[in-house]
């Protein structure tokens, strides 16, 4: 059952009920840092309800239990939380040009813009890779967090969130519009999603997708390509060795990355 009280515990956020920016940026922060991406939060014919998914079931597996899971669950949860607490919060649809090739549709990445005291801010607690880990300003002026630069800009078809590491160039994480959105929005990711794991000629439907983030940096682990972001440094390898990616998997979820 959906309880604001042992979601603001499980995040470490006890008590952080106000309605200001500083609590936003500890609360996304902590969520991030406490509950993982996790592909493997649920099983797959679980993981397809988007649309019509149980937030009281879900919050059990991916809060209360810090299973963690996708952005629809994650986002879709921590929406449900920062309205309780009295923040102005609409869903967003964003769009990857991995997630258009594979479930071949542009509301696809599920976050939220939350409007405070006359700012936009971009707010995601379920990306699946290196990204900001504080609320964004709907901005083109650059922004850095730890090490990386962020910007949103415009493009014909809206905004895209860009990022750029230490020693990287600027790269688009994906792309939005600013239109606010019902949960039935993401029917056909869904229907699309829905065939995909039921097409069992298809040996790519049960991808090692996971990350979380930690003081100074994320993690993330994808299939066998292992990331790591430090103070906006990235380094990348690939796991050969069974044993180590099932170690580097149970690292990830669980937070432990001595």
């Amino acid at each position: 059952m959906f309880d604001v009280e042992t979601y603001l515990q499980q995040i470490g956020c006890g008590g952080e009920t106000g309605v200001d920016l500083e609590t936003l940026a500890k609360l996304q922060k902590s969520h991030l840092t406490a509950i993982p991406y996790s592909s493997l939060a649920y099983p797959p014919r679980d993981a397809v309800n988007v649309v019509d998914l149980d937030e009281d079931d879900v919050f059990v597996t991916s809060i209360a239990e810090a299973k963690g899971g996708a952005c629809y669950h994650l986002n879709r949860l921590f929406h449900r939380l920062l309205t309780e607490l009295g923040y102005d919060v609409t869903p967003l649809a964003g769009s990857t040009a991995e997630g258009r090739e594979t479930f071949g549709t542009d509301v696809e990445h599920m976050f939220n813009l939350v409007t405070l005291d006359g700012a936009d801010w971009l707010v995601d607690v379920g990306y699946p890779g290196p990204t900001y880990v504080e609320p964004l300003k709907l901005s083109p002026a650059v922004q850095t967090q730890y090490g990386s630069q962020f910007r949103v800009v415009e493009q014909d078809s809206g905004h895209a969130v860009q990022r750029r590491g230490a020693v990287t160039r600027w790269s688009t994480i994906y792309t939005f519009t600013t239109q606010p959105r019902e949960w039935s929005d993401w029917k056909e990711l869904e229907d699309n999603f829905r065939a995909l794991v039921g097409d069992t000629t298809r040996t790519d439907t049960r991808e090692t997708l996971c990350g979380r983030a930690f003081d100074g940096g994320q993690v993330f682990l994808r299939q066998r390509r292992y990331l790591t972001v430090t103070d906006g440094r990235e380094q990348v390898r690939t796991i050969t060795d069974d044993d180590e990616h099932r170690a580097l998997v149970a690292r990830v979820l669980s937070g432990d990355h001595g």
